[in-house]
């Protein structure tokens, strides 16, 4: 592929993406109505054995309807209008016969073949948000396979060796998203947890039954015995059919650990917070918002009667309290030797708030009174170092989470830094140094943080440079979360404080494991290449997560070993054993099969372009570090090049000129550009370091989902939404508006328009926009009557506008991450740009 060819594809790309406009900020908050429909959020197989709160299923396993999701429509991409060139397509007949037949192969896969000329066609958007593609399997098999929103492969049809899997030029990975919020999951309380007695798979819906005696195991073949307590089945009740056992019949299912899954009693939910407050704490003003949420929420904690809480603060000494019943106020203890850190004392520091009647309004008046004690403080170090050291040898004996609030630079003590940004520097083409950490102090903390089941999640609430780069690596190694807000100010940055707060609550509140592995099993013949997310590798294939929560997501590179011409469908198993908040040793399991292929035809009609993106995403990062953001650069659009060719010259028999792609990959050239010219990984522009740094954390850790809203958004037309192709869900009409380019001349004055980017949505109003629509939905009589500083509004329900607009913002959330779906359940926020 010429470089002429592929400038000439990057300026079609350009022209197709949203341009920057001049705009000034407008936030509103919707709330929406209190009868909301059903999400679709669950997976394929999924019955309803046990509520939300995932209760044991006992032998008798309540047993209820079966509900299955809808599956795609053939034609992923609805109907398109395609032009008519001098060279045109071929038809699905002359398609099938320059591939080499493709038998027994369905309409999606040829379409998803059909080619695309990236230099004439300009509709590449489908009209709705793009699906995961179908495996191409048995009905069987697909009715009980694995959720794409939890496990998915970047290549829906696996390749027999690695030559062809080269020859294709895709990579081979697994997007993986094992503690997501789910709906239903069937919860299972038996002695005997069947296994693979030579790889230790977690028997399956794609495991064999040779016959009620024996079973093949999916993934190493061996041949297994069933267990006389497998022979009944709760469900039915009755005896001889194991292949009718609710863990044979979904692919997602959680299990009640025995002993033998413990090597030591479950730990309980042990919450330690370490707060700085420095001067330039006491500025920005986060500690009285953050005292206020957890006083809120302390009952809403994940726990059970052993849970137990600690606070300490920090600023150039470090501040413990102690909470033990009896005193009649909370009374602290200063640490001043910051190079030899100890712990006061080790039993009143850490309280159990149910044990004692007196330790909850010590904790509360503490809370209460923790904003004032620091409002004088003129102290500008910080000792975030020693006090982590603290942190950890207090939290050692239980293991659990420790959750750090920093405002600055670490100037004292063990872990001290230095500014190393160069404002100057930052629009540099030679690359941008310092993306990796400056000391190993803080990943060495975090790895004898990880060994005693510690993790550390971070809040950054800083005004200027923090270097974020070392200090992020103490969550990344001990599978922590990080939270960044720049230019953070409890006054002067209304939206940043908002955020703080809804992130907070959810924070608190969200589902949590504690003492976590995770071990990823693959058929035989394919093999683990590198992990990408927040852990730390404990072997090959095990990953150490002192916390888990439902928001991280992990990314792992595939490579094919041996040949597997022998199989006809490839498996993966995540299991995740852990700790839940009620003290109780679980076992999550999923499992997802994929068919095998040795046509390079089926490996590109089964390519996820989504998942590829995301893939890739996660490799430049590491490039970025271990290389540099130029090399990480040239190796994406690298990607698309090689696929071009690739394509073109395997392919020579379709005998089309210009840059052609199969429909399959169709956005692959449009989602690259937009990744490059994300904050991680853009150039030319005056990106701070720690934002840089922050938004290659998020690549790292976001599902699926949510980063391709954030590479890719979605952009809608509201003011015009009508009930032409909506959804009835529950007597409930669900506007279906399309897909929108994001281009600028989507956009008109007369209409408004809704772009959503995964965590918050930017509504744009046209100065012509219809008044009766910004009546209904903003509650202003007309344009220039929207106030150039709200910052808050609610959308009232008595229009037909609103209530429309509404119901689409509730189905927008319904498929995502919860930490989305809690984020607008509460206040729905939504970012308006008001042209000028």
């Amino acid at each position: 592929m010429s470089k002429l060819h592929m400038l000439s594809l990057l300026h079609f790309l350009k022209s197709n993406c949203l341009c920057v406009l001049n705009v000034h900020h407008i936030n509103v908050e919707l709330f929406f109505p209190d009868s909301m429909p059903p999400s679709n959020d669950m997976t394929s197989q999924a019955q309803p054995y046990a509520s939300h709160g995932y209760p044991s299923m006992q032998p008798a396993y309540q047993q209820g309807p079966t509900h299955t999701a809808p599956s795609p429509s053939h034609n992923l991409y609805g109907q398109s209008s395609y032009q008519q060139y001098s060279q045109p397509f071929p038809n699905m007949s002359q398609l099938s016969a320059a591939l080499g037949g493709l038998s027994g192969v369905p309409e999606l896969e040829v379409e998803a073949l059909r080619p695309v000329n990236l230099l004439q066609e300009r509709n590449l958007l489908p009209p709705r948000p793009l699906e995961a593609p179908e495996p191409n399997v048995s009905p069987d098999l697909k009715k009980v396979n694995c959720s794409p929103q939890t496990f998915r492969c970047t290549l829906s049809s696996i390749p027999q060796t690695q030559t062809l899997l080269n020859k294709a030029r895709l990579p081979l990975g697994l997007l993986l998203h094992p503690f997501r919020d789910l709906q239903q999951l069937p919860v299972i309380t038996s002695n005997t947890i069947v296994r693979c007695r030579s790889c230790r798979t977690y028997i399956n819906p794609f495991v064999t039954f040779l016959d009620q005696r024996r079973w093949k195991c999916n993934l190493c073949y061996r041949v297994n015995d069933v267990p006389d307590e497998f022979m009944y089945n709760p469900v039915t009740r009755s005896y001889g059919e194991p292949h009718k056992r609710p863990e044979v019949q979904n692919s997602t299912v959680e299990f009640i650990a025995s002993s033998d899954y413990m090597l030591r009693p479950p730990q309980p939910a042990v919450y330690l917070f370490v707060l700085d407050v420095s001067h330039n704490a006491v500025e920005a003003g986060y500690l009285k918002y953050f005292c206020e949420s957890l006083l809120e929420n302390l009952d809403k904690l994940p726990g059970d009667t052993r849970t137990r809480l600690g606070f300490l603060t920090f600023d150039s000494t470090i501040h413990f309290y102690n909470l033990q019943e009896g005193l009649s106020q909370p009374q602290m203890l200063v640490v001043s030797d910051i190079d030899d850190v100890f712990i006061p004392s080790h039993d009143s520091l850490m309280v159990n708030l149910k044990e004692s009647k007196e330790v909850l309004p010590l904790m509360k008046d503490l809370l209460t009174s923790l904003p004032a004690m620091f409002s004088q403080s003129r102290e500008t170090h910080s000792a975030l170092g020693p006090a982590l050291q603290a942190a950890y040898k207090l939290m050692s004996p239980t293991g659990g989470r420790v959750t750090v609030f920093q405002t600055q630079l670490p100037t004292l003590g063990a872990g001290m830094l230095q500014s190393r940004e160069d404002p100057n520097q930052r629009s540099s083409t030679k690359g941008v140094p310092h993306l990796g950490p400056a000391t190993d102090f803080y990943k060495k903390l975090a790895l004898d943080c990880s060994g005693q089941q510690i993790g550390v999640d971070l809040f950054l609430l800083s005004s200027q440079y923090a270097d974020l780069a070392s200090l992020a690596c103490i969550s990344k190694y001990s599978a922590g979360s990080i939270f960044y807000y720049p230019s953070f100010h409890y006054i002067h940055n209304l939206s940043q404080l908002e955020k703080f707060q809804k992130d907070l609550e959810r924070y608190l509140t969200r589902k949590i494991g504690f003492e976590a592995v995770m071990r990823i099993r693959c058929t035989k013949g394919l093999s683990i290449h590198t992990f990408h997310g927040n852990f730390f590798v404990r072997s090959t294939d095990l990953l150490s997560l002192a916390n888990v929560n439902p928001d991280s997501a992990f990314a792992v590179q595939m490579s094919i070993d041996d040949s597997l011409a022998d199989s006809s469908l490839a498996c993966f198993q995540a299991a995740l054993l852990y700790t839940s908040s009620k003290g109780k040793r679980r076992i999550r399991v999923h499992t997802l099969c994929l068919p095998v292929v040795s046509q390079l035809s089926d490996v590109y009609a089964g390519a996820d372009v989504q998942a590829i993106t995301c893939l890739l995403a996660n490799m430049a990062i590491d490039r970025s570090i271990s290389s540099n953001l130029s090399d990480a650069r040239d190796a994406l659009v690298n990607a698309v090049v090689d696929l071009v060719t690739a394509y073109k010259s395997n392919m020579s028999n379709l005998q089309q000129s210009g840059l052609v792609l199969p429909a399959a990959m169709r956005l692959f050239p449009l989602y690259i550009l937009a990744l490059l010219k994300q904050k991680a990984l853009r150039t030319g522009t005056s990106t701070r370091l720690d934002e840089r740094v922050f938004a290659m954390c998020e690549f790292k850790t976001q599902p699926l989902q949510q980063l391709m809203r954030m590479v890719h958004p979605d952009l809608y037309r509201l003011d015009s939404m009508s009930d032409q192709g909506a959804l009835h869900l529950n007597d409930t009409v669900v506007p279906q508006p399309h897909l929108l380019h994001l281009s600028a001349e989507k956009l008109s004055r007369d209409g408004a328009f809704l772009l959503d980017c995964g965590n918050v949505f930017y509504l744009w109003i046209g100065k012509c926009c219809s008044e009766m629509f910004i009546q209904d939905v903003l509650g202003c009589p007309n344009y220039a009557s929207i106030p150039p500083n709200m910052v808050s509004k609610s959308i009232l329900h008595t229009n037909v506008n609103a209530i429309s607009l509404s119901t689409f913002f509730q189905h927008l959330v319904e498929d995502r991450s919860e930490s989305a779906s809690s984020y607008y359940e509460f206040l729905q926020h939504i970012q308006q740009q008001i042209t000028k």
